[in-house]
């Protein structure tokens, strides 16, 4: 009776062991730069028009809970901490009491890579400010947090960094030709090359830093959103011109991170492919089983063109839309773009988050 108590009690403790093992992150942390796709409520303290922090935004969060996320639910980021076993990243301008080691989200809706972009809507942080604002809570708050430099550096070469930014640099900048001169002054590469040459800048900054695994996502198929396609006569579903410097400036960032990669020790710059899957889902809806790859599922100003209105009933089946409003996709979409990167074959190269973490 003692030996088979004994047993029970191993057998237990073993089973313990194993929920406590399966509990612990993969990742110390995830810190998360970019604009509207990942932005999770730093804009809700800024002074500008974009904003997401009233119903129906977030109609499937948290119990309906509007948080400054541009999509109905979940954001690509917050899948990704969530697989990661890592809490969500708390914006970083809204943050409030002591700061937590497991990460924090810079993004900024309406911004992008240069500085100017998007500032006839108002006041955002571009990439490189949130670069600096990394820099301000790795040298006055992370760091004093350790009390080894090489416990701190080892932190931060194992946490996970996110960038999703550069489409607002031609949808709020280069395709707002009565606002912005870029489109007369640069050719199609050469301001793809202006935007990959201080997105090389600002990514090496962070490497400096001490962050070593980053994943950088490409443009997706900003031809295809309702606040072009609604407005614009093109033929088929997209608008294939603006697409295309989109594929521009995909390619150049493929060799980019290539190049970061062999030249910096240490470290892992990832692509995510996110264009190619964006554009499949909307020309094959019913692969990844939707109904509507076109409108918008809440109501927006502009006739499906631009922001939800605010407290208006969005449709009842988002998770059948490709489109939340009329510029980011609904959380269907964000969760399998997450999925495929964290444990897939094709979408996050040469390795995937899972591979990543395990380096």
């Amino acid at each position: 009776m003692e030996k088979f108590n004994f047993v029970a009690m191993i057998i237990v403790l073993l089973m313990y062991v194993e929920s406590v093992k399966s509990e612990i992150p993969l990742a110390p942390a995830l810190y998360v730069f970019g604009d509207s796709i990942f932005d999770s409520g730093n804009n809700n303290v800024l002074p500008t028009l974009a904003k997401a922090d009233f119903k129906p935004y977030g109609s499937n969060f948290d119990g309906g809970r509007a948080t400054g996320r541009f999509t109905n639910g979940k954001t690509v980021a917050d899948f990704i901490a969530e697989f990661l076993g890592l809490p969500f990243s708390p914006p970083y301008l809204s943050l409030r009491g002591s700061l937590k080691l497991t990460g924090l989200n810079y993004a900024s809706g309406s911004c992008g890579i240069l500085h100017y972009t998007g500032n006839f809507i108002g006041k955002c942080l571009h990439f490189s400010e949130q670069v600096d604002l990394f820099e301000r809570t790795v040298e006055r708050e992370l760091a004093r947090k350790f009390d080894d430099p090489e416990e701190f550096s080892s932190y931060l070469s194992r946490s996970i960094f996110v960038v999703s930014t550069g489409s607002n640099d031609y949808v709020n900048n280069y395709l707002q030709p009565n606002i912005y001169g870029t489109s007369k002054r640069y050719t199609p590469d050469s301001f793809a090359k202006l935007l990959i040459d201080a997105l090389s800048q600002q990514l090496q900054r962070l490497y400096r830093l001490g962050a070593r695994k980053i994943i950088m996502f490409e443009i997706g198929p900003i031809g295809c959103i309702p606040s072009f396609t609604k407005k614009l006569r093109h033929n088929g579903r997209c608008n294939e011109e603006y697409n295309a410097l989109a594929v521009i400036f995909n390619n150049q960032l493929s060799e980019m991170l290539k190049n970061l990669t062999s030249t910096l020790q240490g470290s892992a710059f990832i692509l995510g492919h996110g264009h190619w899957l964006g554009y499949d889902a909307i020309i094959n809806p019913s692969t990844y089983g939707l109904m509507d790859p076109t409108s918008p599922c809440c109501i927006t100003w502009g006739n499906g063109t631009s922001a939800c209105i605010p407290e208006l009933v969005p449709c009842r089946d988002a998770d059948k839309h490709y489109f939340w409003d009329g510029y980011h996709l609904t959380e269907t979409i964000y969760r399998v773009i997450a999925t495929k990167c964290f444990n897939g074959t094709s979408l996050c190269i040469p390795k995937n988050i899972k591979e990543l973490v395990e380096d």
